[in-house]
């Protein structure tokens, strides 16, 4: 695993999650009982690591639920983004997450969804619109260079999306829905998006010919 992709990245959490990785995926393929019993270890490495740097905040025994969870060969997790774009305007549909910051509708990629449903199915879910899915914009690898590192690594994809009939209605996840223009972004929750991804994606929509970026 290289951290190439990741240069903000502590060093340290790049290597937990490597190890991580090699753990699972090992317990996925190996028989021998001494074998699983080393990758068990090495999980368990991997977690007390990242135990260790989050400073007491976080316990083992949360770590281990969170990163250590999981079955099978480990791969990102998929997070897809609805951009919902007026052309006439020239504005693009954001959401007020819970904590006040503003983001693209869109979330994890549930199993039993494709990437397009999943996109409709978060406007709808987040930003109270139908949308029809147009064309996809970028494949990028999460921004770690906000407050925040992830034990995960992700990779989103940003899907340009015209609205077709709805109205917001506050809910569980979202406290507001509006059209914003690229030079009056309110403040972003850097943590879902970032104000590149979203500047990046208004470039995008307003290029019939733009070629999807994949990172």
């Amino acid at each position: 695993m290289s951290s190439a992709f990741y240069p903000s990245e502590p060093q340290w959490l790049s290597w937990a999650k490597e190890l991580q990785a090699l753990s699972q995926s090992g317990l996925a393929y190996s028989q021998n009982a001494f074998e699983r019993e080393r990758y068990e270890r090495i999980r368990e490495i991997s977690a007390e690591m990242l135990a260790a740097y989050a400073a007491e905040e976080i316990s083992l025994e949360t770590v281990k639920a969170l990163f250590c969870n999981e079955d099978g060969y480990q791969t990102p997790k998929l997070d897809s983004r609805a951009v919902v774009y007026d052309a006439v305007a020239d504005k693009m549909l954001l959401v007020k997450e819970s904590n006040g910051l503003w983001s693209l509708p869109g979330g994890w990629v549930d199993v039993d969804e494709t990437v397009g449903t999943n996109t409709i199915k978060e406007a709808r879910e987040e930003a109270g619109v139908d949308v029809r899915l147009e064309r996809l914009l970028a494949v990028l690898i999460r921004d770690n260079r906000s407050s925040n590192s992830w034990i995960h690594n992700i990779v989103k994809i940003f899907v340009l999306c015209t609205e077709l009939s709805g109205q917001f209605k506050p809910n569980l996840e979202t406290l507001d829905a509006q059209y914003f223009g690229e030079d009056e972004l309110p403040e972003i929750c850097e943590d879902k998006v970032t104000t590149a991804q979203i500047k990046l994606c208004f470039q995008a929509a307003k290029d019939p010919h733009w070629q999807p970026v994949l990172v």
